[in-house]
Order: structure tokens, then C-alpha cells, then sequence
């Protein structure tokens, strides 16, 4: 039974098109707040951004890039935690489907220390150690496995302290959950969740893909047997300097 999760599956989501129906979109993306949120998803990013505190300067703006940043709720989670413990933060969002930095950018009004920006994941617009940190959640399954690579390598570049990937993995108990939990979602929803688990990767598809990137340095973690981040800093010296 599902079989066919053995190997990863290559299809394309329905909320990738350019031409997705917003009202569908707008529910989809809905649909993964909600779920980060009650899974407690959206405090992966943040669990390793309080580890990796530790080492920070007191009074240091810590500027952060965050990758296939959908609706933006991973940086607004933490930002509210940066504001709670007292740390400066800044984060850059970016995505490249139009109408969802539209959306992304609506839901960062007023907050300063947000901004929402349209750009290539494959291509960062940003020079060699811009930000401290990259961090990128439920994005590269969207993925091929050379642009994969190429996304942690371009996130690898831009930060210079660390990288934080978070993503599924390609479990048959995660497709029956997802399954199941969408049973009466939308169309969009009900396909691009199953789809997402079929294209996930496994932990050893990923962590070749880490080292293939040559980002070696981000530690694989395991959460609740179908998800996964990758954590990591560099060189511990860099990360005291400026």
C-alpha cells in the first residue's frame, strides 16, 4: 500500500501556477497557517534561531533572509519571539510567484522590520554574507533536486552564520495523515497536500542533497517522524566578527 512513495514523485502543485485561481490561493495558503501553526510547525525555525542565540552580541541586529516565504507567517513568528526575548531582528521575505508576495506583502504592513520582496530562490539578489541567517520553510519539496542544491548553495552564500532548511519528509503514514486532514479542503488544497508528500524527500535523499550542496555544516533533525530541518553555523570565528 502506497507503494509508489518509494520513490519521490515528480508533480507540479496547483498553487505554483502563475495563473492559479486567487480565491483558491488565498485559501491554500490559509490552509498552511493554520497547520503550522496547530502542528507547531512554525516553531522549527524559531527552536534553532533560540540555539543559535546564544552566541549572538547583545545589541546586534541579527538580519535574517527568509526563502519561498508564502503568506510570511514563519517571519512574523519570529519576529513576535525576537520582540519577546529582547533581540533585535530584521528579515527579508522572498518569493517569486507574483500574487503571493502581494498577499505576503499585505500581511507585513506596518512592520518596519519586515520586508517583503519578489525574487528568484535560484538566484538571490543579494551579495556574499548580506544576512546572518537564511532560513527557509515548506519550500524546496516545490523543488527538482538540482535546484535543490542550488538553493542551499545561494543560501549558504548570502548568510553569513548559518542556514536553516525545514521541510517534509516522504513518509506513507504522512501521505495517509494529509489524507485524511484535507478530506473536505479545497480542491487546490486536497491536491497540492498529497502532492507535497509524494515529491518530499526521504532523510537520506536529503541529506545527499545537503552534501552535494557543501553545506555540510547544517545538522539533520527529525520532528514527529514526517518532518525534517537542517541546522547549522559556521565557522564559529566568522560569526563573532562585525
Amino acid at each position: 500500500m502506497l507503494d509508489f512513495l518509494s520513490d519521490r514523485q515528480h508533480q507540479p502543485e496547483m498553487l505554483d501556477a502563475p495563473d492559479a485561481d486567487p480565491r483558491s490561493l488565498l485559501k491554500s495558503l490559509s490552509y498552511i497557517r493554520i497547520m503550522n501553526r496547530l502542528l507547531g510547525y512554525d516553531r522549527l525555525i524559531v527552536r534553532h534561531l533560540e540555539r543559535f542565540s546564544s552566541r549572538w552580541t547583545p545589541g546586534q541586529t541579527i538580519r535574517i533572509l527568509d526563502v519561498g516565504t508564502g503568506s510570511a507567517d514563519i517571519p512574523l513568528k519570529v519576529l513576535k519571539w525576537a520582540e519577546r526575548r529582547g533581540f533585535e531582528v530584521r528579515i527579508v521575505a522572498i518569493d517569486l510567484h507574483a500574487y503571493i508576495v502581494q498577499q505576503a506583502g499585505r500581511a507585513a504592513e506596518g512592520i518596519a522590520k519586515l520586508a517583503v520582496v519578489r525574487a528568484d530562490a535560484l538566484l538571490l539578489p543579494f551579495g556574499e554574507g548580506a544576512f546572518d541567517y537564511a532560513i527557509t520553510s515548506m519550500f524546496i519539496h516545490h523543488l527538482d533536486e538540482a535546484a535543490v542544491a542550488r538553493v542551499m548553495q545561494e543560501m549558504s552564500r548570502v548568510a553569513r552564520r548559518g542556514i536553516i532548511v525545514s521541510d517534509l519528509l516522504r513518509r506513507r503514514h504522512a501521505y495517509a495523515f494529509i489524507t485524511l486532514a484535507t478530506l473536505f479542503a479545497t480542491k487546490m488544497v486536497r491536491h497540492d497536500a498529497r502532492v507535497s508528500v509524494a515529491q518530499a524527500f526521504s532523510e537520506p535523499e536529503i541529506l545527499a542533497l545537503r552534501d552535494r550542496a557543501g553545506v555540510n555544516y547544517a545538522a539533520y533533525h527529525p520532528y514527529m517522524g514526517h518532518r525534517f530541518v537542517l541546522a547549522g553555523e559556521k565557522d564559529s570565528s566568522a560569526n563573532q566578527s562585525g
